[in-house]
């Protein structure tokens, strides 16, 4: 590493002579206890005025973002209080008396502001660790910048260097890398959202092309972040064909399902074989599809039950879209009645009750057919349509039977059922004394 440890070791050696000097100086001394003072005032203060304030910031409904933002401000009652006391401090100061007796209030009450500042707008991230450090590394930033040892630092990261190859990566390359992907990654997340959630309003597209331009756009806007962020740093993009290589042995090997599952998504977003929406069936799981995502199909089945399966099932399993087409469905319905019963009456019967169903659809209307002669009843089937099958199909059969029930109970109409007969005889009964069967 190229490392100089003698030129860091004067380096602070300077530093620190260079403190001991104002060290020295009382009106450090000075500056250092107003500073104590100004902050246990402000956190006295902030701590009543937000009690006052949190009972009004909880009562904004329906924007999570502003009310985030309006707690981040209130919890940091204390700290605004701070700068505004330490402004105040430093305009008295410098018009009483020179202002080189006042610099250690400027660089606090930079700091501070710097730290308010940072620490309200972090809070437009959702994530807390993630809001957390991003606040913690922009503010050492700033603190740097303000203290005037930006430069010295950079130097410093920059000395801590390794060869890998003909390249050369230092700590200062790794932390701008860090930062400029992680932003620029960021930003591409937050605008693809946006551009989804409008292309998702668009009445003109269908709901396949909807999620297929929106994913897309997502995806490449994160891609040209990713390349653009690299760029900037000063990474030299061909040096990324050794990674992309072991990036493809690791994708044909312990990433391959990853892949698989993704590309099946583009097909069937593609091919428009299933959509949000959609009523399905997959092995045991009946349901709609509420989303598509890159891996996985998000189904909710009528209890309420929400299965991610996987794209790749979609695509190498037999599924039945209700309403790949249209949502018409037809459902059957077998029963049996005696064969006492006339079987035209029976017919019309079924049909009739069936119509009193709501979800019955009246525009096709319902068959009843005679299916066989059984052994103790006339086989029938009663075919109708509905045009709701997301709404469940156990639910509209049931409703039909009980139709059918009550219609044969008012016309008399009889449902057989098997009779068996159990003949039980005691063991010995009818046998001589001797054990044997009795002459007839």
């Amino acid at each position: 590493m190229d490392l100089d440890v003698g030129a860091i070791a004067e380096r602070i050696a300077a530093y620190l002579d260079r403190w001991a000097v104002y060290a020295t100086d009382p009106w450090l001394a000075y500056q250092v206890a107003l500073i104590v003072v100004l902050f246990i005032a402000a956190k006295v203060f902030g701590r009543k005025i937000e009690s006052r304030l949190e009972s009004r910031a909880r009562s904004i409904r329906g924007h999570p973002g502003l009310l985030r933002v309006v707690v981040a401000t209130m919890r940091r009652s204390d700290w605004i209080l701070f700068v505004v006391f330490m402004f105040v401090a430093i305009t008295v100061m410098r018009a009483a008396t020179w202002p080189s007796r006042s610099w250690l209030l400027a660089i606090a009450l930079w700091l501070a502001l710097t730290w308010v500042v940072v620490a309200i707008l972090s809070r437009v991230i959702r994530n807390r660790l993630a809001a957390r450090a991003v606040a913690w590394m922009v503010w050492i930033y700033a603190a740097l910048a303000i203290l005037g040892l930006h430069d010295r630092a950079a130097l410093f990261l920059d000395s801590l260097a390794m060869p890998v190859g003909e390249a050369r990566i230092s700590v200062l390359t790794v932390v701008k890398v860090t930062v400029l992907l992680t932003a620029a990654i960021w930003i591409a997340t937050v605008v693809g959202n946006y551009f989804d959630e409008r292309v998702q309003k668009s009445a003109d597209l269908t709901p396949s092309i909807r999620v297929l331009i929106g994913k897309v756009a997502k995806f490449g806007l994160i891609i040209i972040a990713g390349l653009g962020a690299l760029t900037a740093v000063g990474v030299d993009l061909t040096a990324l064909t050794v990674f992309s290589g072991a990036v493809g042995v690791g994708l044909g090997f312990g990433l391959q399902k990853v892949v698989s599952n993704f590309i099946s998504g583009v097909i069937m977003l593609m091919d428009k074989s299933i959509k949000p929406g959609d009523t399905i069936s997959l092995g045991e799981t009946f349901g709609w599809i509420r989303e598509l995502r890159a891996r996985f199909v998000s189904v909710v089945t009528r209890d309420g039950r929400e299965y991610l399966i996987p794209n790749e099932d979609f695509v190498t399993q037999q599924v039945i879209n209700w309403s790949f087409s249209d949502e018409l469905v037809r459902l059957d319905v077998a029963f049996g009645v005696s064969y006492d019963a006339d079987p035209h009456v029976v017919s019309e019967l079924a049909i009739n009750a069936a119509m009193t169903v709501g979800r019955v659809e009246a525009a096709r209307r319902p068959v009843c057919w005679l299916t066989g002669f059984g052994e103790s009843s006339l086989d029938f089937v009663l075919r109708f349509w509905i045009h709701d099958p997301q709404q469940g199909l156990t639910n509209v059969r049931g409703k039909v039977l009980l139709a059918l029930w009550d219609a044969f109970k008012e016309n008399g109409v009889q449902i057989p059922y098997p009779h068996r007969e159990v003949i039980l005889t005691r063991r010995g009964a009818g046998r001589t004394g001797d054990g044997n069967l009795p002459n007839d």
